[in-house]
C-alpha cells in the first residue's frame, strides 16, 4: 500500500516543502501504526523549516508536531491497543503523512465522536495554553492577564481556558481580529494602533498578574511593564524574529540553540531589573519530557472539556496534505484566526 508524506528537503522558505509517495511504513516492535486523520500546522513547524527551532530535526525530515488518527496496525509486543481506536499524540515531527508509526506508550485515547481537527488543536495549542495558565502562572479566579497574539491558535485557546478559570483576559490583536477575541471572551487591544502597556494601565489600573508572550525579543521588557508587582511574564516563543513568514536574519542552515540561548539571556537579565516581576520560560516539549504524566493528564482533561462542549477550538482552515506549503505560507503571512489543520486522508 502506498502513502503520501510531506518532506522538508533543506532549511528555508515554504518552497522547500515537497510531497512524496512511498510504501506505508510497517510498525516495529513496541510501535503502533496510526492512520492520520488530522495533523496540526503551527509556528514551531515554520521555525523548524527555517532551521531555528530548538526541536529542528536534521534535513530531510517530515514536519508536524501533533496528530489525531486511528490505530491501523500494531507491532510486536504491543497489547491492549484496539484496531480503529482514535488516538492523539505529539511526536514533535513526522505528522504530515497519511500513516505514522509511533511508540504505543506515546498515544492518548480520544473519546469517540469528536471532530478530529478540533481534537488535534488541543494537543499542542490548548496544552500550551492550559499549562502556561495553570502550571506556570498559577491562575486564580479574579486575576487579570494578557496574552499576545490573542486571535491565533494558542491565543484563542488561552481566552477560552481563562474564561473557564474565572480570569479576566486581555489580548493583543489586529483591528480585524477584535471581534474574534471578544467572542472568545477576551478584551481586545489593537497592537497596531495603540500602546498595549498604556491600554493595560487604562483598563486594569496598576497592571495585570501575568503576560503570556510568544513574541520574544525586546517585547519581553514591554510585557514586563504591563505587570503588577509580583506578576510574571511567561515567555514561550520568539515570533519577533519572523518577517513575512521567514526569519528576519535569513541565515540559512540549522541553528537550533541560537534563539533559545537569547531567551535565556533575557531571563537572566530580568533578575537584575528593579521590582518583583519574574520571567518564566515555558516549553511544551520539555514539560512533556520532564513531566510526562502532566502532559497525559492535561490532554485528557482538555479532551473531556471538548466532549462536554466547554471549549470549542477555532479552526482557521482544513486543508489536504498536498497543500502543506500553502498552509505554511498562510501562517507565515499572519492574520490567521485559530488553527490550520491538514487532513491527510481526506
Amino acid at each position: 500500500m502506498r502513502q503520501k508524506r510531506v518532506v522538508v528537503g533543506r532549511y528555508g522558505g515554504p518552497e522547500v516543502i515537497t510531497v512524496i509517495e512511498e510504501e506505508v511504513p510497517a510498525p516495529k516492535a513496541g510501535e503502533v501504526r496510526v492512520k492520520v486523520l488530522a495533523a496540526g500546522v503551527s509556528l514551531p513547524d515554520v521555525l523548524a523549516r527555517e532551521g531555528v527551532h530548538p526541536e529542528t530535526p536534521r534535513a530531510p525530515y517530515t514536519p508536524g508536531w501533533d496528530l489525531v488518527g486511528t490505530v491501523d496496525g500494531v507491532g510486536e509486543g504491543v497489547t491492549g491497543v484496539e484496531p480503529n481506536r482514535v488516538v492523539a499524540s505529539m511526536p514533535i515531527h513526522g505528522c504530515y503523512a497519511q500513516y505514522v508509526c509511533l511508540p504505543w506508550r506515546k498515544l492518548v485515547p480520544v473519546p469517540e465522536g469528536l471532530d478530529a481537527a478540533e481534537a488535534v488543536a488541543l494537543v499542542l495549542n490548548y496544552i500550551t495554553a492550559y499549562q502556561m495558565l495553570h502550571r506556570s502562572a498559577k491562575a486564580r479566579p479574579g486575576q487579570r492577564m494578557l496574552v499576545h497574539g490573542a486571535s491565533g491558535g494558542v491565543g484563542t485557546a488561552m481566552l477560552q481556558l481563562a474564561k473557564l478559570a474565572g480570569v479576566e483576559m486581555f489580548g493583543t490583536c489586529s483591528a480585524q481580529a477584535a471581534a474574534v477575541v471578544q467572542e472568545m471572551g477576551g478584551i481586545p487591544i489593537d497592537y497596531k494602533n495603540a500602546d498595549f502597556v498604556a491600554e493595560i494601565r487604562r483598563l486594569a489600573g496598576e497592571g495585570v498578574d501575568a503576560v503570556f508572550d510568544g513574541i520574544g525579543g525586546e517585547s519581553l521588557w514591554r510585557s514586563r511593564e504591563a505587570l503588577v508587582e509580583g506578576g510574571r511574564v511567561v515567555t514561550y516563543g520568539f515570533q519577533s524574529k519572523m518577517s513575512g513568514g521567514r526569519m528576519a536574519s535569513r541565515s540559512e542552515g540549522r541553528h537550533p540553540f541560537r534563539e533559545g540561548g537569547e531567551l535565556v539571556g533575557f531571563v537572566i537579565r530580568n533578575w537584575f531589573k528593579p521590582g518583583r516581576k519574574s520571567m518564566v520560560p515555558y516549553s511544551i516539549q520539555w514539560m512533556m519530557r520532564l513531566r510526562p504524566k502532566w502532559f497525559r493528564q492535561d490532554l485528557l482533561t482538555l479532551l473531556d472539556l471538548l466532549k462536554r462542549g466547554k471549549i470549542k477550538p477555532l479552526i482557521a482552515e482544513r486543508l489536504p496534505l498536498e497543500e502543506a506549503r500553502r498552509a505554511h505560507e498562510m501562517l507565515g503571512a499572519g492574520g490567521v484566526f485559530g488553527k490550520i489543520v491538514l487532513l491527510p486522508n481526506g
